[in-house]
């Protein structure tokens, strides 16, 4: 079992946690984190994973006017580090005819996230790919899953200790069913695996929300 972040203090935390059979890598940020020598080591350590978990994401502000580079970095974290990730552990799982592929997206990846184009775009760049994993593979014993949670407290929302005001979480259009804590989520994520479930919605009301009529 293998525990890659860019964290390192707290991937390492995390594997301790888990028992002997964990370990941790340090990956880098930047624009090509995802095909950094770290984050290629963190693959080739997950290669035979049963279960395979893609977290990585960013949120970037802004509109279609959002500089390049900012698009790119966005683009390489959220939606190819999924891909260089699959590319990795995919073969593996064929070979042995099981495995599970597990993909953090968002609700902004069935809706959209207001203020932020590149986050919107990147999320559904997710959902996308996960629904054509689960479609081409599910008959040779890989399973898909696609977690869209919306509020949950993480360090990239203010978490770990440092929440923001709650005036503006209530503000929030994340905070308006409310934030979640990652162990509810990680309970709701366990249950959902264990019976297969492609979509994964710790915020019930999201699987209402998706079905409205754009306008």
């Amino acid at each position: 079992m293998v525990v890659a972040d860019i964290d390192g203090a707290g991937a390492q935390a995390v594997a301790d946690e888990l028992g002997e059979r964990a370990r941790s890598v340090q990956t880098t940020s930047g624009p090509n984190q995802t095909s950094s020598a770290s984050s290629a080591r963190a693959r080739r350590s997950s290669a035979a994973s049963t279960l395979f978990c893609s977290n990585a994401g960013i949120l970037v502000p802004g509109g279609v006017d959002v500089p390049n580079d900012a698009w790119d970095r966005i683009w390489h974290i959220n939606v190819l580090s999924h891909i260089y990730a699959v590319r990795a552990v995919l073969p593996g799982m064929l070979a042995r005819g099981e495995g599970y592929l597990l993909h953090t997206a968002s609700a902004a990846g069935l809706m959209t996230q207001l203020g932020s184009a590149p986050y919107s775009v990147t999320k559904h760049a997710v959902v996308a790919l996960a629904e054509w994993l689960s479609i081409t593979h599910g008959d040779a014993g890989i399973g898909v899953s696609c977690l869209c949670p919306q509020g949950v407290w993480t360090n990239m929302t203010g978490g770990g200790g440092r929440r923001r005001d709650a005036s503006a979480i209530a503000a929030s259009t994340a905070g308006a069913d409310g934030f979640l804590e990652a162990e509810e989520v990680a309970a709701v994520v366990l249950a959902a695996l264990a019976e297969n479930r492609f979509l994964i919605l710790p915020h019930p009301e999201v699987a209402t929300y998706e079905q409205r009529p754009r306008r």
